[in-house]
């Protein structure tokens, strides 16, 4: 059993008031250097990927959990481990009740991506579950490398983490990126989602490399990113429905790509 470091028991402590702080704002995350892992599944999926936690908060009522004593088993003796009862961790955490602990790890620098793959690459998209949810679709889907711009909500936010499901340790996740050099550089062909003027997704080869862009939640992909877009697709919605909200577009087009690159048996 990992040796708990010590023991908080104040919500006024001047440590609780910190970590409320990362939890709550991107500036003092950035500042930091860290992203806050809520829960026992994302701190596991961190670990299980080779990242390091470098603080767990332990929720007392929680710490008996076999899960919770085989995570902390497992963490190297330099990691601080603090318990705090559940009444001072409900204070702290961005959920609607506490969670088994809290964990600071630091923030990822990503890996270069990688030339011929696939990419994915996100223009300003403000709703952490939407950003969440095409990160694990696209970790899903074979597609390591996403790009976002410098619009876009903070990527390692306890909500996108959350909605993320662990898909973040196995993505490169190139933040404040610039889209357009990012376009320009890729070799392989690069597919905007756009309604106008655009043709259908399932009429395009998408095998070899492929950039997808996706855009906005309201305003849609900018027409500095369409100018360089090889084409405009756009899902077809025989249905009654104007368009799809931008994550499960998103993972219409992702797994259009995996269907045609399954071999038929």
């Amino acid at each position: 059993m990992h040796h708990i470091s010590k023991t908080i028991t104040s919500p006024h402590n001047d440590e609780v008031k910190a970590l409320a702080r990362l939890v709550q704002h991107s500036r003092d995350r950035r500042k930091e250097g860290v992203m806050v892992l809520e829960g026992i599944h994302l701190a596991e999926s961190c670990l299980q990927a080779g990242g390091i936690l470098s603080r767990v908060y332990l929720n007392e009522a929680m710490a008996g959990k076999p899960e919770v004593q085989r995570l902390l088993a497992g963490l190297p003796a330099g990691c601080a481990v603090i318990a705090m009862p559940e009444a001072v961790m409900a204070k702290v955490t961005a959920l609607s009740s506490a969670g088994e602990l809290l964990a600071l790890s630091p923030r990822p620098s990503p890996e270069p991506p990688l030339a011929a793959a696939a990419r994915v690459l996100l223009e300003d998209i403000q709703d952490p579950g939407n950003l969440g949810t095409i990160l694990r679709t696209a970790a899903a889907a074979g597609v390591y490398d996403v790009f976002l711009s410098k619009g876009c909500v903070d990527v390692f936010s306890p909500k996108v983490l959350r909605a993320g499901m662990g898909a973040h340790f196995a993505l490169r996740i190139h933040e404040h990126a610039d889209l357009a050099d990012e376009l320009r550089r890729f070799g392989g062909r690069r597919l905007v989602t756009h309604l106008e003027g655009s043709s259908s997704l399932y009429g395009h080869d998408l095998t070899g490399p492929v950039a997808f862009v996706f855009g906005n939640e309201g305003a849609g992909v900018s027409d500095a990113l369409l100018a360089l877009a090889d084409a405009r697709i756009r899902i077809p919605m025989p249905g009654h429905a104007e368009s799809l909200n931008v994550a499960m577009a998103a993972t219409v087009c992702l797994f259009e790509r995996v269907r045609q690159q399954e071999k038929p048996a």
